[in-house]
């Protein structure tokens, strides 16, 4: 492709991940003006017609949730050839559900929790789990409850009772949707960034909450990102996997890989997140910085890898 001068940042956008993405498409604008592109930053619900982006080189997709991350976006940038950034239609797609991110997995004999697929609706939740859905996880202390297709850890519950599945539902603030109930790992949970197919060092994700959850991800001041320890095996085994993840989800450009890690030492994929959050206190300026690469060089170095 000719030289990129023009980029547009589209961040915003109406999902529940909108303060994010706001967040992340002020880091990237800020980088891109920094770098010497003639740059613009644009609120996806303010985007009257995707045609007006034919008026620049490239498009730098900042855009999580749904509208970001689904693929629709990503397939009409295509039918209009227009260049952005990260990975196609179909990767976004079978990525942002999580059921069809599991069944690629399982395909491809790559790890990860065993799920269930559910409506989730006040009759599951009064249904209660002595149902025989539930035995390919018996025995079980707990179960982790989440929606089928949304991001930033909303409406994520770990349950270990009845009382707890229909407190759950009381407390969705999106239920009457379909949701995977899936196996609770107890371990060590990490991050791994990619970019151009190369892994950059993985982060450990240290929270005194529960789990991961929003509060957890976007509040608290006490959950700890840091550089992971692992052994040079396990350090093998993580960049493994979270490649192996990365091609069978046919994803290119960059990627955030999310992963459990259980006592004995095994890797689980949990998701893959094709557009990830690109704020000063995200996991991929965190994981770069661990290689000297600044937020300005992490931003071209994705551009580069679209083009």
């Amino acid at each position: 492709m000719e030289n990129v001068n023009k980029v547009i940042v589209i961040c915003g956008g109406s999902s529940s991940e909108r303060e994010i993405s706001l967040q992340s498409g002020q880091g990237v604008f800020k980088a891109l003006c920094e770098l010497g592109y003639e740059t613009t930053l644009k609120d996806f619900n303010d985007l009257k017609d995707l045609y007006e982006l034919k008026n620049f080189d490239f498009v730098f997709i900042a855009l999580h949730g749904h509208e970001g991350e689904g693929g629709q976006l990503q397939r009409k940038l295509d039918d209009l050839k227009i260049v952005y950034s990260g990975s196609k239609s179909k990767a976004c797609k079978d990525s942002w559900n999580k059921k069809l991110t599991k069944e690629i997995l399982k395909d491809n004999k790559i790890n990860t929790p065993i799920w269930l697929e559910v409506f989730f609706d006040m009759t599951l939740a009064k249904n209660g789990l002595q149902t025989s859905s539930y035995e390919r996880f018996r025995p079980f202390n707990y179960l982790f409850l989440k929606p089928e297709e949304d991001g930033s850890s909303t409406d994520i519950f770990k349950i270990s009772n009845d009382e707890e599945l229909i407190d759950a539902y009381k407390r969705c603030s999106n239920p009457n949707r379909n949701f995977l109930f899936e196996e609770y790992i107890e371990g060590r949970e990490f991050t791994v960034t990619i970019i151009n197919k190369e892994c950059f060092p993985p982060i450990e994700i240290v929270t005194k909450n529960e789990f991961y959850d929003y509060d957890a991800k976007y509040i608290s001041d006490d959950t700890l990102h840091i550089e992971a320890n692992l052994t040079e095996k396990e350090l093998d085994n993580i960049r493994s996997i979270s490649l192996d993840a990365f091609e069978a989800l046919e994803c290119n450009v960059w990627a955030r890989i999310d992963l459990l890690q259980d006592k004995e030492g095994n890797f689980f994929i949990i998701e893959i997140n094709t557009v990830p959050g690109m704020t000063s206190h995200s996991n991929v300026p965190k994981s770069g910085s661990l290689l000297g690469l600044t937020y300005n060089e992490i931003v071209k170095k994705i551009i580069d890898a679209s083009l």
